[in-house]
């Protein structure tokens, strides 16, 4: 303890805003982050910093040495593995860096999804509505029709409507609009995905599997509607049960957090 106060009492006030502002940034980034592949990838990556560190005061000298000789090589592995979401970050870093924790759709627009999704279902319209969460689909809305219209169940049907020149592709929603129309999306290439999936289920698992966005499909052949989470296509049965499950996506931190101590 005698040894820890000389280096607190030498800290100087600009020492204490350098820190500050240090941590404030990487928990930014941390949080730009969250939600996507990258996120997950940095994590393995702070684990083989770990088991370097305790491999060297273990003296493990074949794992130690490994480390060593594959850490010289860890700017480009970040680089490459993370290039996607390092030009995201880039290009949304002046709105995106500093903005208010999360983004969730308030119950307003999400039961103009509801109505929307079971509209369409009971006409056979296809539809493909990403609601956006933590991680931002700016880059993803630039390759569609930028929209930013409050979000409605007439504009979402009249979007999707086969004779709309906007209905090919997703819409995505932010907070309470409807930020873009006409969006394309990475289709999954994993194996994993039932051949049963067209294209429309393809795209709506790619982009759950890059970030942490929750889709709602209406499928044209079946008139069935589903929701697409981290990869996963779970359908439903009606209104009531996609209100449900979108309410408890979207729910306040803390309500989640009280609901899981009960």
């Amino acid at each position: 303890m005698s040894s820890v106060l000389p280096w607190i009492q030498g800290l100087r006030p600009s020492d204490i805003l350098d820190m500050t502002v240090l941590w404030f940034l990487i928990y930014r980034v941390l949080l730009l982050m969250r939600g996507t592949r990258a996120f997950q990838s940095l994590v393995g990556l702070m684990v083989l910093v770990a088991v370097y560190f305790i491999s060297g005061r273990l003296e493990l000298y074949a794992i130690h040495w490994m480390l060593e000789n594959f850490f010289v090589y860890i700017v480009l592995a970040v680089v490459i593995l993370f290039q996607n979401d390092i030009k995201r970050g880039l290009a949304s870093a002046g709105g995106r860096l500093f903005p208010t924790f999360g983004s969730r759709p308030d119950q307003t627009a999400l039961e103009e999804v509801v109505k929307a999704s079971f509209q369409m279902a009971s006409r056979r319209i296809g539809a493909l509505i990403a609601i956006e969460r933590e991680a931002a689909l700016d880059d993803y809305a630039d390759s569609g029709q930028r929209l930013d219209s409050r979000v409605t169940t007439d504009l979402l049907v009249s979007v999707f409507h086969p004779t709309s020149p906007l209905h090919d592709g997703a819409a995505i929603v932010r907070h309470d609009r409807l930020l873009a129309a006409k969006v394309f999306l990475p289709l999954s290439l994993s194996r994993s995905v039932s051949r049963f999936y067209g294209t429309r289920h393809r795209a709506a698992i790619g982009l759950t599997e890059e970030t942490d966005a929750v889709i709602v499909i209406v499928s044209e052949e079946r008139g069935a509607v589903s929701i697409v989470l981290g990869g996963e296509v779970q359908p439903v049965a009606d209104a009531n049960e996609l209100r449900t499950r979108l309410g408890q996506i979207f729910a306040p931190v803390d309500a989640r957090i009280r609901k899981a101590a009960r």
